[in-house]
């Protein structure tokens, strides 16, 4: 990589970690693209040649945090001992992060909004459908469940997964929902998953 092209990619990464940061902060709405500018100390043209709008700005935001939370979630699973643990511990972790500050406000307040929720719902499945298939085919491999299913349970968990997160996201008092979404979590996945299911 040159010179050039290499504070290009800079400018690109300074913009996107001040922009997430304001964006998490104020909310889309209230993130006005003049401040973006003035807090990463670029200029307006150095902006729009990376991203030609604020939508095409938190589009790109939206998906380093949701690759960031995909990390969380794989790091989270590896660390556990069977197909069934390595899903339970992965999905925890994301209900986890629906009370992080960054994510509750960019990937499940705003997003859906700002981005709408055809390309919102893009950017989970880029993330999340990949790592869920790979453990549904370990539990497929125990016999936990039928393998011609596989993907409908893939998007059964990812749905049922998002409108968890949403809720606590929205609460008042995230904590108590999160403690609430864990044991219905809990649940749903021994009745999908029961040892010896076929």
């Amino acid at each position: 990589m040159d010179g050039r092209a290499e504070r290009g990619e800079t400018t690109y990464r300074h913009l996107l970690d001040t922009a997430t940061r304001l964006f998490a902060e104020r909310g889309y709405d209230h993130t006005p693209i003049e401040l973006v500018v003035t807090e990463a100390g670029v200029s307006r043209g150095a902006l729009y040649h990376h991203f030609p709008t604020k939508v095409a700005l938190f589009d790109a935001c939206l998906d380093t945090v949701q690759a960031r939370v995909a990390v969380a979630v794989r790091d989270a699973a590896r660390a556990a001992v069977t197909p069934l643990g390595a899903l339970r511990a992965g999905c925890a972790a994301w209900l986890d992060l629906a009370r992080d500050p960054v994510v509750r406000r960019i990937v499940l307040i705003d997003a859906p909004g700002v981005v709408g929720w055809r390309r919102w719902r893009e950017i989970d499945l880029a993330h999340s459908l990949g790592a869920v298939r790979v453990s549904l085919r370990r539990l497929a491999g125990e016999g936990r469940l039928q393998a011609p299913l596989l993907d409908v349970h893939a998007h059964l968990l990812l749905a049922a997964m998002t409108e968890l997160a949403l809720l606590i996201a929205e609460a008042d008092d995230p904590d108590a929902e999160a403690r609430r979404a864990d044991s219905v979590l809990s649940q749903l996945l021994e009745g999908l998953f029961s040892a010896g299911q076929r």
